[in-house]
């Protein structure tokens, strides 16, 4: 059980992150030039607890509901997008740990303040050895792997029979080859690198099979009753990253409004942007979207609460609006974004000017493999229409 005395309350954690806006404002660029979190972030997210939320309370966690979790992420998107990126995989990856055989909890949280990252999609392969097996293999977008202490990656097994089955495996990043390959366009300071995995071998009380984990058939006894272990991976994952993309909108919002006092349209006759008709209905209009990344982030992490503090079944439509949700708070949080970005002016390219890192960052979020809209949204009007899902990924 969660000591409640020693447990911060949803506002208490959501006000932490609110206070950790303006450093990671002020460092977000340093963060995007560098590809990485500064170490004081890093230091800070610590110092905010903001690590613990889904740890189990046992190993001296929080056990947060996803709707806390939820808030907290988005508010910390409102200060920078990699930041909140990041600390969304470390909660997901550490609620996924939690999953796995009690002597492995033990193993991982014997770490103070651990870490774990992880990968969902299984782009290695293992074969049986004495006692567990044995993994070779890459995976790409590690995110946080650099500041992290574990790594739960997914990868297919290969059996005696030839027959592959998918498996997460728990494995310490200091057994990884780490490959600094992350280049890019968004998310730039969630250092999200490749991971190469050369000849490691895995206990058995490391692996997972994941054909049990798509139904909620979990290995963990001590944490088999505590509500949040009960709720399913994928609609878990897919809430808890939505909440970047709720906290992105809400950022780009807020810093259009900060540039826009004294600011002139240029080659018109508005000498303060803020007396033109056009700047009123791209600020409206952008609050709309800004309000819909929310209810549809929101809608996504109290469906997932409410069913798994009630211990209720989940039905197919369930767990695909929840990838509905995420679709849809991406897309209306890059709506919100290219508005405000299209009335910020030829001065907003440059790369001191936060918009432009925003707009990059919620690009990025819509191109994800799981999160994007169109994705998403096919799944959701297939089922809908009284087909099967084509996927796992449920």
């Amino acid at each position: 059980m969660v000591d409640t005395a020693l447990k911060p309350t949803t506002d208490e954690l959501v006000s932490r992150a609110a206070k950790l806006v303006p450093l990671l404002r002020e460092r977000a660029g340093w963060m995007d030039e560098n590809r990485r979190l500064a170490d004081d972030v890093l230091e800070a997210l610590v110092d905010a607890g903001l690590f613990k939320m889904r740890v189990p309370a046992r190993f001296g966690g929080y056990e947060c509901d996803l709707r806390t979790v939820s808030r907290v992420i988005a508010e910390l998107a409102r200060g920078d997008g990699s930041t909140s990126w990041t600390v969304a995989v470390w909660n997901i990856s550490t609620w996924i740990a939690g999953l796995f055989p009690d002597s492995a909890q033990d193993e991982i949280f014997s770490t103070p303040g651990v870490r774990v990252c992880g990968i969902l999609s299984p782009t290695a392969t293992a074969v049986p050895a004495d006692g567990g097996i044995v993994v070779n293999g890459r995976w790409a977008f590690n995110s946080g792997v650099q500041h992290s202490h574990w790594n739960t990656n997914s990868v297919i097994l290969i059996g005696p029979d030839g027959e592959p089955q998918p498996v997460m495996t728990a494995i310490p990043v200091s057994e990884l080859r780490i490959v600094d390959d992350w280049y890019t366009s968004g998310l730039r300071g969630s250092g999200s690198v490749s991971t190469v995995a050369e000849d490691v071998f895995v206990p058995q009380e490391r692996v997972l099979a994941m054909g049990p984990v798509l139904h909620e058939r979990y290995s963990s006894v001590l944490n088999a009753d505590t509500p949040i272990y009960r709720a399913p991976l994928l609609p878990t994952a897919c809430s808890t990253v939505s909440a970047t993309a709720q906290g992105l909108a809400r950022a780009a919002l807020e810093a259009f409004q900060e540039r826009l006092p004294g600011r002139k349209i240029s080659y018109t006759g508005y000498a303060d942007q803020r007396e033109a008709p056009l700047t009123h209905l791209q600020i409206a209009e952008a609050t709309v979207k800004v309000d819909e990344a929310e209810f549809h982030a929101q809608r996504a992490a109290t469906l997932v609460d409410t069913k798994s503090f009630g211990g209720e079944n989940w039905t197919t439509e369930e767990r695909a609006r929840v990838r509905l949700d995420m679709g849809a708070a991406c897309l209306r949080a890059k709506e919100a974004a290219d508005v405000l970005n299209t009335a910020s002016g030829g001065s907003s390219i440059y790369s001191h000017v936060p918009i432009q890192r925003i707009m990059r960052d919620v690009q990025a979020l819509n191109l994800h493999g799981v999160m994007h809209p169109n994705t998403n949204l096919e799944l959701y009007g297939r089922i809908v229409c009284g087909l099967e899902p084509d996927t796992h990924y449920l």
